[in-house]
């Protein structure tokens, strides 16, 4: 055909090409789309699973529930590292299934904390400690933990919800932990001993922590030594952190401290409350 374009020959010979890029972009389409599924379909299945739920808020629904689930004071007795001595009669149970820990300044010389830096005791105040212990291992790879909380934020207040190691320190994860202030501390202490300590540390403002908040981490093994350690406020995630912590037993504890990290109340400082509610302790099995 005389009148044929010239650009037909042209336009002939590209479009195969055309068309076999067209077809290499539906397949990597495809395969993207696959990749995405099979992620989704894996999250889900792990999700899905029904979890073994090992704490729940009727812990603290009456005297007998919270004896029966938890101990007095830290697992290694009633000091640690401020200026409050840990003594039973500063923790109640609450109607509504509420665990209350009040911390009250005493002037008399009850001589130092046994912990360092053995600060001077002024304070008598509350901890608990979950009977069971926290293991993230093979069979059960995936754990929650949880708890909605009041707490105090004024200087010299040291309130915590966290899981430190049972056999050895580090490992170390603060759920919760108030320093005088309205931040919140979520942290993570890795190392070989206590002499060679790695933090991690995420700092995040809470409107009024007076008021209840949910404070929340999700443990998921990654590897035969590692897993991740994922951080919420009130159902939003505040930060991922890594640690080598599988298979090293943790104990659950809720404790008021008084001074040391968060500031010297001094005789100002008279009485503290914390509060918490809802504390769910969940793992999943393979």
């Amino acid at each position: 055909m005389k009148n044929q374009s010239p650009y037909l020959p042209i336009m002939l010979t590209k479009k195969p090409n055309l068309i076999f890029v067209s077809l290499l972009s539906v397949l990597f389409c495809q395969r993207e789309r696959s990749v995405a599924q099979q992620k989704a379909v894996l999250l889900a299945a792990i999700t899905s699973q029904k979890p073994v739920v090992l704490l729940d808020s009727a812990s603290f629904s009456s005297q007998a529930k919270f004896e029966t689930h938890w101990n007095m004071f830290y697992p290694w007795g009633t000091d640690h590292n401020g200026s409050a001595r840990m003594y039973k009669e500063q923790v109640s149970v609450l109607s509504g299934g509420i665990l209350q820990i009040t911390a009250n300044r005493r002037e008399t010389w009850e001589g130092k904390s046994t912990a360092d830096p053995k600060l001077r005791i002024f304070y008598h105040s509350g901890a608990v400690h979950w009977k069971e212990k926290i293991t993230v291992s093979a069979s059960k790879p995936r754990w929650i933990i949880s708890g909605d909380f009041q707490v105090p934020s004024n200087t010299g207040t040291w309130p915590a919800f966290w899981i430190t190691g049972a056999s050895s320190w580090p490992p170390e994860s603060d759920i919760m932990e108030f320093k005088g202030t309205d931040t919140v501390w979520q942290n993570t202490a890795t190392g070989p001993d206590w002499k060679h300590l790695s933090w991690q540390n995420k700092l995040s403002r809470v409107a009024s922590p007076q008021n209840w908040h949910n404070y929340k981490i999700v443990m998921q093994k990654t590897s035969a030594k590692d897993m991740s350690i994922e951080y919420y406020v009130d159902g939003v995630k505040t930060d991922t952190h890594t640690a080598n912590f599988v298979g090293k037993p943790f104990w659950l504890i809720i404790n008021m401290q008084m001074e040391g990290d968060s500031g010297i109340g001094g005789q100002s400082l008279q009485h503290a409350v914390m509060k918490g509610k809802n504390v769910y302790v969940a793992a999943y099995s393979n």
